[in-house]
């Protein structure tokens, strides 16, 4: 299974988030350390907030971080979240796409079984095993990627 840049960017903020717990992050930091598109990180940071993954505050002292512990967020439900109904593959659009074979086809069925799997795998790991970076490791909170 393939993710969207879009999940792909929210599991690296999140991960990051996870590894710095408290601190606030800019999203100008964050998409400087990512060395990504920082207009593209603003809508996924959105994304995490409507989501109440992270909350987000303005002003002097602002940033994102985590809505709540990173032992309380499976990744599964991340993903879940970011992916909405993006389709695996062209016949699982709503439309049903236009590949020739779908009246008989015998793989769909287990692709979504396959996908759900996949979830269900994911569901089991909490945010807080995948933190950026593993075990906290040194002053964050003095690094220049957690400066406002």
């Amino acid at each position: 299974m393939r993710l969207t840049s879009f999940t792909d960017y929210g599991l690296r903020v999140l991960m990051r988030l996870a590894g710095a717990p408290g601190t606030r992050f800019t999203t100008e930091a964050l998409a400087r350390e990512f060395a990504v598109s920082r207009n593209h990180l603003v809508k996924v940071v959105g994304e995490l907030v409507q989501a109440g993954l992270v909350e987000s505050r303005k002003g002097a002292g602002g940033g994102i971080r985590l809505a709540e512990g990173a032992d309380r967020v499976s990744l599964g439900a991340v993903i879940r979240r970011l992916e909405g109904d993006a389709p695996l593959v062209e016949c699982f659009r709503d439309d049903g796409g236009s590949c020739t074979l779908t009246p008989g086809c015998l793989l769909r069925g287990r692709l979504s079984a396959a996908r759900e799997v996949f979830l269900r795998e994911l569901d089991k790991t909490p945010l807080i095993d995948c933190a950026w970076p593993p075990g906290g490791g040194g002053n964050v909170a003095d690094s220049p990627q957690a400066r406002l």
